[in-house]
């Protein structure tokens, strides 16, 4: 066993970890801690399901800034 923990010892640390935590939430914390180290080894690995997703969208059109007409000047300035 790693770190020297025997099957006994394995044995009491979830039955502690039952009377605690409870029936109910074991499943749900062992999922949460899987998911957990599996996005820190694609974090780690560089292994990135965002990169395979590539969208290429079409290049936009340049904006073409245009003048204000003389009226539209005149209405922005008299309002206040």
């Amino acid at each position: 066993m790693p770190f020297g923990i025997g099957i006994w010892e394995l044995l009491v640390l979830l039955l502690v970890l039952l009377l605690v935590f409870g029936p109910k939430r074991l499943p749900e914390m062992g999922r949460q801690l899987g998911k957990g180290m599996r996005e820190f080894k694609d974090s780690v690995t560089g292994d990135s399901k965002d990169d395979d997703d590539d969208t290429f969208l079409p290049p936009a059109e340049p904006a073409v800034p245009t003048a204000p007409a003389a009226s539209e000047s005149r209405e922005r300035d008299t309002a206040s």
